[in-house]
């Protein structure tokens, strides 16, 4: 497993486009992905569940990545990150 820590930097935090499109780009790897805030964990592929999470600017998160293609899902989940949010 492969993880990484991210402090959001959108002004809205992780809202509904950008939530959509994580969501949309993480359905593209057999890896399961997540995103922790906090105690929480949820599926990177499921909108609804990465919008409960609340993740306003400037809070931390963490994104794991397991599983078979992990190296290219986690190189692109970092780079979705850091150019969305």
């Amino acid at each position: 497993m492969k993880q990484f820590h991210f402090t959001v930097q959108d002004e809205l935090g992780i809202h509904a486009r950008p939530a959509g499109l994580l969501a949309k780009e993480a359905k593209l790897y057999k890896s399961k992905i997540t995103i922790t805030k906090n105690d929480r964990t949820v599926e990177a592929t499921k909108l609804m569940m990465i919008m409960s999470l609340g993740v306003k600017k400037g809070e931390e998160v963490v994104v794991s990545v397991e599983g078979e293609d992990e190296e290219k899902a986690f190189e692109a989940m970092e780079t979705f990150f850091k150019e969305n949010l």
